[in-house]
């Protein structure tokens, strides 16, 4: 398959449409587009604590508001407590970087890896590791687009992801897929499961979103 940065020359708009129709200002420049590396995504986090995703050669800046930052820390811990309470393997949120393949960095909003994942079975110590989660959880932000997520979830599946969780704020719905073509909209009255990749675990979709208001004693 083709790669941006070994199509020449890309037109403004065709690398905007190869990047899933990300905003312009998300896309950066420096360096120059289909050169950058994966220690240029380290780099860059180090430097600005911005996070940036790699997709071949090209930096994208990922997005993420307070509202769904909150969200997936929430959604996170909830895996979290599961995961250490059967001991399955590491759970990481939203500065989670991973290479999942060459020229091809993805940040989940939160994401579980099992053990058996991991070489030797322990956690890497790298700041980019090659790896891949069994379960990757996007929650949407108001800057992504469709094309955007399909991409996202094309590269999961393809270096061996085998569950995402598409979290909709404002809708209060999980969409989950166990592939490209295969998924199902769970809403808020609805129970979800891990399935295989976490099995045991079940939670009735509204606990998913943290409460707006203070519970009142």
């Amino acid at each position: 398959m083709a790669t941006i940065s070994t199509i020449s020359p890309l037109t403004l708009a065709e690398l905007v449409e190869r990047l899933g129709g990300v905003p312009l200002d998300r896309i950066r420049c420096r360096p120059a587009l289909g050169t950058a590396t994966v220690q240029d995504v380290i780099d860059i986090q180090a430097r600005e604590e911005r996070l940036c995703e790699l997709i071949d050669g090209v930096l994208v800046e990922k997005v993420m508001g307070l509202p769904e930052s909150r969200i997936g820390t929430w959604i996170g811990t909830i895996i979290n407590r599961f995961v250490m309470t059967h001991d399955l393997g590491a759970v990481t949120g939203a500065d989670g970087t991973m290479q999942l393949y060459p020229d091809r960095v993805r940040i989940p909003d939160v994401a579980f890896t099992s053990w058996e994942r991991m070489p030797d079975e322990e956690f890497p110590s790298t700041a980019v590791p090659l790896l891949s989660p069994d379960l990757a959880v996007e929650v949407l932000s108001e800057g992504n687009t469709p094309r955007e997520l399909e991409l996202k979830r094309q590269d999961y599946f393809e270096s061996g992801t085998r569950l995402v969780w598409q979290i909709d704020p404002r809708r209060k719905t999980v969409t989950v897929y166990r592939s490209l073509t295969d998924s199902q909209i769970f809403r808020e009255q609805d129970q979800l499961g891990g399935g295989e990749v976490l099995p045991g675990f079940s939670i009735k979709v509204s606990e998913l979103f943290p409460p707006q208001r203070r519970r009142q004693p």
